[in-house]
């Protein structure tokens, strides 16, 4: 389902993670998008995997309610070799989605390469060239270099250059 996306919506962007969540609150067209914020939520390591979880849901919660956006957009999970690690993200990525779905947010997932191909033109860009690229597009040498954040970045503009 595609979902027209109009220069006055915010979109908040997520980059699921455990321990580092990025985020990116950006609005704008698609000729002109105009970045609002972006960073990362983090877990304390000595926390229990509950309490992570649910700082997780609040840290999302936040991010609504101090700007309160038109549209939410969740990068799919691709999955390591690491199998430990990719449960608890795809956990971490469960709260997400329904902190999300229970503030009544329309959600728009895209897949790793589908961002990379909204900030590059590739879907084989490295980390690098899609940094490159947002600061030329958001004319910003201040981009974070925050793998998490800048990739949630690329997720809030998929948004916009996925829809008309």
């Amino acid at each position: 389902m595609s979902t027209v996306i109009k220069s006055n919506q915010i979109i908040l962007a997520i980059d699921p993670g455990y321990d580092r969540i990025g985020f990116a609150v950006l609005t704008g067209a698609r000729s002109s998008p105009k970045l609002i914020t972006m960073g990362c939520l983090t877990t304390n390591r000595a926390d229990t995997h509950n309490e992570r979880l649910n700082d997780i849901a609040v840290g999302v919660k936040k991010l609504i309610a101090t700007h309160h956006p038109t549209i939410a957009a969740v990068e799919q999970l691709f999955f390591s070799r690491n199998v430990k690690t990719a449960l608890k993200v795809a956990e971490a990525r469960g709260v997400i989605m329904n902190t999300l779905t229970n503030c009544k947010l329309p959600i728009q997932e895209f897949s790793p390469q589908a961002v990379k191909i909204a900030a590059t033109g590739s879907g084989s860009a490295d980390k690098k060239q899609v940094l490159k690229m947002l600061k030329l597009i958001f004319k910003s040498n201040d981009i974070s270099a925050q793998d998490d954040a800048a990739d949630a970045l690329s997720l809030a503009l998929c948004v916009i250059t996925q829809n008309k």
